[in-house]
């Protein structure tokens, strides 16, 4: 789970120890601290300037200093009391052009003039153009900080997302249309550079993965599974793969990738579910049949939360309910095995999709509160559609009964009501695919990604 780093800045003017005429200090020295301490522990690293800011001379050192600092991802300025905006504006327009994030937080609170100083600032940016969030909250309600916190996740994101490089093995899998990526479009939006490479350079170093290598896996896999697979030529070139995928992933030096899949690498020489798997397992972002849409989504999900991300089709949506089934074709992190039963091994199973076989994961997803999201596109615009959800086990005396359901019983199922008007979520889905995460905080955290990288989210 990422730790933005946030520059945090106090302004005004009437500051070092300046009182009103009733003789209290103008800035209230304590709620600064109670601020600070509450992103602090809302899991946010702060960078905090010195000096309280007046001048363009004040301003204009604080916010080179953060602006210079890499490990910055963006400011929260602090209204202190009021202030000239014409003295901070300028400093606050070069910083921003850098595209990390500026967010003004005005605690409530008549004495001071807190307020005064955060909405002359908040209408001097929008007068000048200058994007940012204006947050008017307490540093004790949780809703208010979740704002801020949500702002600087996104904020994050969007920085690191900033000259990486998303790797492509193969090219369109099952011809999909819904995924494909225009590279000059992906590097104006998110400044992500999209390499690819054919899978031969994937084929060729599974064959010379050494045995070593696979015994050294031994434990981790028996550790998530409870057991090893059995000996045999299939199940091996699926371990293979694996560690083939995270070695080149590894060489190219890409950040995330998608996978092609079939048609090719699973007729040829292995199904990819068992390395998806586990290179979800790993925390890295990934997605198959070549849909860099699906990727994204996952990486952002991942970077979230602290548990592994699941994507997978949206396999029946009963829409009296509103529960979804999410069935993926055999890859699904075995770490999230519900108290059902641990993750087991199973075979790909579809011959028209992958005729060398290879390891699949059968498990039934924990219960947990989270998101459903995809990124997508509609004539040529990126839109996210996310809402709110429930994974949820059925009872165990109806659980096989369940899974026959979809005639391929030992595939990955995740059981899920999503709280939203489901009519609404189905117009606007762009793919078969979802990307599950865990964690109520990464449904604000999207929206705000969303807003800063300029998609346009879908929330029904």
């Amino acid at each position: 789970m990422i730790t933005p780093t946030v520059g945090f800045i106090v302004y005004g003017v009437h500051k070092d120890g300046l009182q009103d005429p009733m003789g209290t200090p103008f800035i209230d020295d304590a709620i600064i601290e109670r601020s600070k301490k509450a992103l602090k522990e809302a899991g946010l690293n702060l960078v905090e300037w010195p000096v309280i800011i007046a001048s363009k001379e004040e301003a204009k050192a604080a916010l080179a200093a953060m602006k210079k600092d890499d490990q910055v991802d963006c400011v929260v300025l602090f209204s202190g009391t009021w202030v000239w905006s014409a003295h901070l504006v300028g400093a606050i327009r070069d910083f921003a052009m850098t595209g990390k994030g500026v967010l003004l937080w005005t605690h409530p609170g008549s004495q001071g003039w807190r307020p005064v100083g955060g909405l002359v600032m908040h209408g001097a940016l929008m007068e000048v153009g200058i994007p940012h969030r204006f947050v008017y909250g307490e540093a004790n309600d949780p809703a208010e900080i979740e704002k801020v916190v949500s702002f600087c996740q996104a904020a994050h994101l969007k920085q690191w997302l900033n000259l990486s490089t998303i790797g492509a093995f193969g090219g369109r899998g099952m011809g999909q249309t819904c995924g494909v990526a225009d590279p000059s479009q992906w590097m104006k939006t998110f400044g992500v550079d999209i390499d690819s490479r054919d899978t031969t350079d994937l084929l060729r170093t599974a064959a010379n993965i050494p045995a070593s290598a696979i015994d050294a896996l031994e434990p981790r896999i028996v550790q998530l599974f409870g057991k090893m697979p059995e000996r045999s030529v299939v199940n091996e070139r699926s371990i293979r793969l694996y560690l083939a995928i995270k070695e080149v992933v590894q060489k190219e030096k890409w950040d995330f990738y998608t996978i092609q899949s079939f048609p090719g690498l699973g007729d040829d020489y292995s199904a990819s579910c068992f390395a998806q798997s586990m290179m979800l397992e790993d925390g890295v972002g990934t997605s198959t049949l070549g849909d860099f849409n699906t990727a994204l989504t996952v990486l952002l999900l991942t970077k979230l939360s602290q548990e592994p991300v699941y994507y997978g089709d949206l396999q029946h949506i009963d829409k009296h309910n509103n529960e979804i089934k999410i069935i993926g074709d055999g890859a699904c992190p075995p770490s999230l095995a519900s108290k059902l039963g641990p993750a087991g091994f199973a075979e790909h199973g579809i011959p028209t999709e992958g005729e060398a076989g290879g390891l699949s994961i059968k498990l039934v997803c924990k219960v947990g509160e989270g998101v459903l999201a995809r990124l997508g596109r509609v004539d040529g615009e990126f839109t996210m559609v996310i809402t709110r959800c429930s994974i949820f086990e059925p009872p165990a005396d109806q659980l096989e009964k369940r899974q026959l359901e979809c005639g391929i019983p030992f595939w990955p199922h995740g059981f899920v009501t999503a709280h939203c008007d489901i009519e609404a979520l189905l117009e606007n889905w762009t793919n078969e695919y979802a990307c599950l995460g865990y964690g109520t905080h990464l449904y604000p955290a999207l929206v705000e990604f969303c807003k800063q990288t300029g998609i346009r989210p879908i929330l029904p």
